[in-house]
């Protein structure tokens, strides 16, 4: 479970503060923009930010035994995150893949897994390597990966302005870290040229 969801009364403050600094004072007093602050605290809150409350460990206890040790892949993952930089969101796809050391988990775990690094203040490289080294650190898969693309909302809106750029970042954590074949293989998944994944029918 995730903590105790907190008060969004001083972030809303703090926001009609920050608000105050850069819009004209005529638009603050429109009846649209009346509770943004209130809005906005809570959209970080609740939506952008949860991902504080929740924790690796507890979402990979979730467990079951299993004997083999054949690839698990769940790729097509849609997420969203906060890069540190701009607090601007970005968002994208994900592509996770383990090789189980005994023990696996559900597909919908495999989400939540992601979501719960994701909804933080994160850029999208540590992210990867986040999730790939949860999957050994707390379930003992003998290998894993996570293969992100996104959309960086820092690099299409503001800056640079390449609204088509893609950014990619990839991680292999145990075993994966030390095969090439096995990072092609996950690889294709993530692009569609080979997706397969191992169980039936788990939530």
């Amino acid at each position: 479970m995730g903590a105790r969801k907190r008060s969004s009364t001083g972030a809303a403050a703090a926001v009609e503060r920050f608000l105050a600094e850069v819009v004209p004072a005529a638009d603050l007093r429109r009846a649209d923009v009346k509770g943004t602050p209130r809005r906005v605290a809570e959209a970080f809150r609740d939506d952008l930010l949860d991902g504080y409350g929740e924790d690796p460990a507890e979402i990979l206890a979730q467990a079951m035994e299993v004997p083999g040790r054949d690839l698990v892949a769940l790729a097509g993952i849609d997420f969203h995150a906060v890069c540190p930089h701009h607090l601007l969101p970005y968002r994208g796809r994900a592509c996770v893949a383990y090789v189980p050391g005994g023990r696996v988990v559900g597909f919908g775990v495999l989400a939540r897994l992601v979501d719960c690094f994701a909804h933080r203040l994160v850029i999208q490289e540590v992210l990867a390597r986040q999730v790939a080294d949860a999957l050994v650190t707390h379930l003992g898969a003998r290998g894993a990966a996570c293969i992100l693309d996104a959309e960086q909302m820092c690099l299409t809106v503001r800056g640079e302005r390449r609204r088509e750029a893609r950014a990619h970042a990839q991680a292999f954590a145990g075993s994966m870290a030390r095969s090439a074949a096995w990072q092609r293989r996950v690889l294709g998944i993530a692009t569609g040229e080979g997706r397969t994944g191992s169980g039936r029918g788990r939530r």
